[in-house]
């Protein structure tokens, strides 16, 4: 399961730097380290079925709708996660698109 979850990480890294590209957005090294590890957490729980802990929705009121549209892009890649995880990964769009 290793590898699934390498070829899985690396496959979703590079639909994330190309929707990066397409919108102009170039994270920073921290930005694309924490990214790394997120994604990497996402495979993991996109194979294992392991859950999110409960996430409040309401917390996320301030994202905007390009960085939560391009988050549930990343996730229906996955084909198999829920909601909840498009909201936190739109939280690493919306920082790096501060970096224009």
């Amino acid at each position: 399961m290793v590898n699934e979850a390498e070829e899985l990480t690396t496959r979703i890294q590079d639909f994330i730097y190309a929707l990066f590209k397409s919108k102009h957005i170039t994270p920073n090294a921290v930005q694309e380290q924490m990214l790394a590890s997120h994604v990497k957490a996402m495979a993991h729980r996109s194979l294992t079925g392991e859950p999110l802990p409960e996430v409040e929705e309401s917390l996320f009121e301030e994202i905007s709708a390009e960085s939560m549209e391009m988050a549930q892009a990343v996730v229906d890649q996955f084909g198999n996660l829920p909601v909840e995880e498009a909201w936190l990964l739109s939280v690493h769009f919306e920082v790096a698109k501060d970096n224009l």
